[in-house]
């Protein structure tokens, strides 16, 4: 009797063990994210990212700066970073760093869209650029693309072919839609082959125009080869640049003429929003009668906060953190509405990309600067303690103007 009594017991606590485990995997166990479950998921939200300090490339991010760069991303509730190529150090250190972040802490989660660089021959060089032919780097950098993907199945989920390689301002070397259909299919053929996960997604990301969703001469028949190829359709769409290019829509128009100066940023700030909305739903029409269905995504859009160019007090009037946090709201608030992933360019400032001049447009689009400041896009979540404990070289995260809005309004300007 006693025998059987403490034999009911064990089991009652082998049962309720196994049971408590079972909640406990339940808990501690991932579901497996693929591109398809990644893009246009509003709990994965996607950022462009370039862990860049220095004026020159020169100087790559070590692994432990990267580390504190997906660290602050992670508490921002990003999930998901764009590269741009393979050919220098820093994806493969963004691999490791991510790779090594799942260990120490079983919590984190990021994933990549990986960039392999095209270029045509003569690109960056005294030649002249040979737009119908491309580089010999290319297969390389496809190769070394490939390479990383195989290492790190976990984190890499997209692999982009180009970035605005067949757009025509890209002068200094953009290439023929059938470059970038040579390479998609090479790596859709690496998936069928079973070389590389057929889960892994591939694309081009590249303006709106060489995705059709502008002029018509880029309407090609290798254009629609490519939709075709591609798992999705990666578009860039940038309206801050258009308010010097093409700003019809950034002026004031006269009935806005009453209007304080912020009701007029307000107003311009909801045009620019139309404005890159009008072109995602431009491509993604075009998209649709060539290949239906066809996700498209937004590889890039962003807003700089300081100019001394078109973009200035002198020019548009475009460049200031106000307006940049009303574009970023704007682009996310639609983004999750329309489940589309937006890769918002970008997370940090990176003043080697126009490393002659430091208050170029182009070294300051990003959400934090060269300070670790948060930016006022961002203020909120430093006041809600989001960024507690984290620093990036050496510094804790904190507001741009010593969080004194006051200050930071005195220096937006209505556009014109």
């Amino acid at each position: 009797m006693k025998i059987s009594f403490k034999i009911g017991i064990s089991i009652l606590v082998l049962i309720f063990s196994l049971g408590c485990s079972s909640k406990k995997n339940k808990k501690t166990i991932k579901e497996e994210m693929t591109a398809a479950k990644i893009l246009g998921n509003p709990d994965y939200i996607a950022i462009s990212y370039g862990g860049y300090r220095q004026k020159s490339r020169d100087i790559q991010p070590t692994i432990a700066e990267i580390k504190e760069g997906m660290k602050i991303l992670f508490a921002m509730g990003i999930r998901i970073v764009r590269t741009y190529n393979v050919q220098l150090q820093q994806a493969p250190n963004l691999l490791k760093a991510i790779s090594e972040l799942k260990k120490e802490d079983p919590s984190f989660e990021m994933y990549v869209m990986l960039g392999a660089w095209i270029d045509c021959l003569n690109a960056w060089t005294n030649k002249i650029p040979n737009h119908h032919i491309e580089s010999d780097q290319n297969n390389e950098e496809i190769d070394r693309a490939v390479a990383l993907a195989k290492q790190y199945p976990d984190i890499v989920k997209v692999i982009a072919v180009g970035n605005e390689a067949m757009v025509r301002w890209a002068a200094s070397y953009y290439v023929q839609p059938n470059v970038i259909l040579k390479w998609v299919t090479h790596l859709q053929d690496l998936k069928k082959s079973g070389e590389l996960s057929s889960d892994l997604w591939i694309t081009s990301s590249d303006d709106f125009a060489s995705w059709g969703g502008g002029d018509p001469s880029y309407r090609t028949a290798d254009l629609e080869k490519l939709i075709k190829a591609v798992d999705y359709v990666s578009m860039h769409t940038y309206p801050y640049h258009n308010t010097h290019y093409n700003p019809g829509f950034w002026r004031v128009p006269a009935s806005e003429n009453g209007l304080t100066e912020i009701e007029k940023v307000t107003e311009s700030m909801l045009r620019a929003k139309k404005f890159a909305t009008d072109q995602f739903y431009e491509v993604q029409k075009y998209v649709e009668s060539v290949a239906k269905d066809k996700p498209v995504h937004i590889g890039e859009t962003g807003w700089a906060t300081y100019s001394n160019g078109f973009y200035s007090d002198e020019g548009s009037r475009a460049s200031d953190e106000y307006k940049e946090a009303l574009y970023h709201n704007h682009l996310r608030e639609w983004s999750k509405e329309n489940n589309v992933s937006c890769f918002y360019f970008e997370a940090f400032d990176e003043q080697w990309k126009d490393a002659k001049n430091p208050k170029g447009s182009e070294n300051h689009f990003g959400l934090i600067n060269l300070k670790s400041e948060a930016k006022f896009a961002l203020w909120d979540l430093v006041d809600q303690g989001v960024f507690e404990g984290l620093t990036r070289d050496g510094k804790p995260i904190t507001k741009t103007f010593k969080g004194n809005k006051e200050t930071l309004m005195s220096f937006v300007k209505s556009p014109k």
